[in-house]
């Protein structure tokens, strides 16, 4: 088994970390209130920055990289110029903790999940909200766009995930399947598949073409349940107690195990051409593993995409 390069990185648990668009920076974000920046592949602290008044929780870069978004337990959400990380604006609003945030692929707009039950959305270039989507009946932790930003999922406390149209913010039919509470959502690189996972221990694939169930595979253990796909879309990270789990998605099979002497993992990111695969975990540590580049993609659910 490879062993992975450790980077000791915040004073706490490390919520969310993710890659630059182009690959060449490595974004953390700290129960410490600190949004850093380490350099690939050297993995030396290029930046970092006092980001909010309480832990940051979630990251999200837009298409064209120049906008970060951050998420955190102070109420607020923040979009910084990136990598310079100057503020450009707070989102004030919400009641309760930003758990998570995403930006539209066009990079017009932003949205926030928070524990007061709400998603909003905001003008990505003003900072103004454009609406307030009401109907979950718990905590929102998980936000992805897809159908070209088209539709708004979202999940967190609840069995459902969550679809509204966009840009109306009308609820559409919920996703159905898991038993619990969703924690997190991935969508494929190609926009083709969304995977959730439930507390009960499943991760579930979705055509978003149509919505239809394509898969469900059992976890078997617990965890906090992070996700991430490959770049190519063949591969599928799951991050729970003391492991992650990397899935072939055409085949449904865990087709490798990742061993770690921490218990909680809490964000996984790969970097754009999947050379690496980075964990935050709750000992304060970013742990990277390099992986074998692959170019193949997956067909799983595509027999009739055009």
């Amino acid at each position: 088994m490879v062993t992975p390069i450790e980077i000791l990185a915040h004073d706490g648990h490390i919520p969310a970390v993710l890659f630059s668009r182009d690959g060449r920076l490595l974004i953390s974000a700290g129960m410490d209130n600190q949004v850093k920046l380490w350099s690939v592949p050297s993995w030396q602290l290029e930046g970092q920055w006092k980001a909010h008044d309480k832990s940051v929780n979630a990251l999200a870069l837009s298409p064209d990289g120049h906008l970060l978004v951050s998420g955190s337990t102070d109420a607020t959400a923040k979009l910084w110029s990136f990598p310079a990380g100057a503020l450009l604006h707070t989102l004030e609003g919400h009641k309760k903790t930003v758990a998570a945030v995403a930006v539209s692929p066009d990079g017009k707009l932003v949205a926030s999940g928070s524990y007061d039950d709400t998603v909003r959305l905001w003008s990505a270039a003003s900072g103004e909200e454009v609406a307030v989507l009401k109907g979950h009946k718990g905590n929102v932790t998980a936000l992805v766009f897809a159908q070209r930003g088209q539709v708004l999922l979202s999940s967190g406390i609840g069995d459902e995930v969550m679809r509204w149209r966009l840009p109306e913010g009308d609820m559409l039919e919920p996703l159905a399947g898991h038993q619990v509470a969703v924690p997190s959502l991935a969508l494929s690189h190609d926009g083709r598949t969304l995977a959730s996972v439930g507390y009960e221990g499943s991760v579930r694939l979705w055509r978003t073409e149509d919505w239809a169930p394509i898969a469900s595979l059992p976890i078997g253990v617990g965890g906090s349940y992070p996700l991430a796909f490959s770049p190519d879309d063949r591969w599928l990270a799951l991050g729970t107690e003391h492991k992650v789990f990397i899935w072939a998605v055409n085949t449904g099979r865990a087709a490798e195990e990742l061993q770690v002497e921490v218990k909680g993992i809490y964000s996984l990111a790969y970097a754009p051409d999947g050379r690496w695969l980075a964990m935050g975990a709750a000992d304060s540590r970013i742990r990277i593993w390099p992986r074998e580049i692959r170019n193949r993609r997956s067909n799983l659910g595509r027999e009739g995409d055009n």
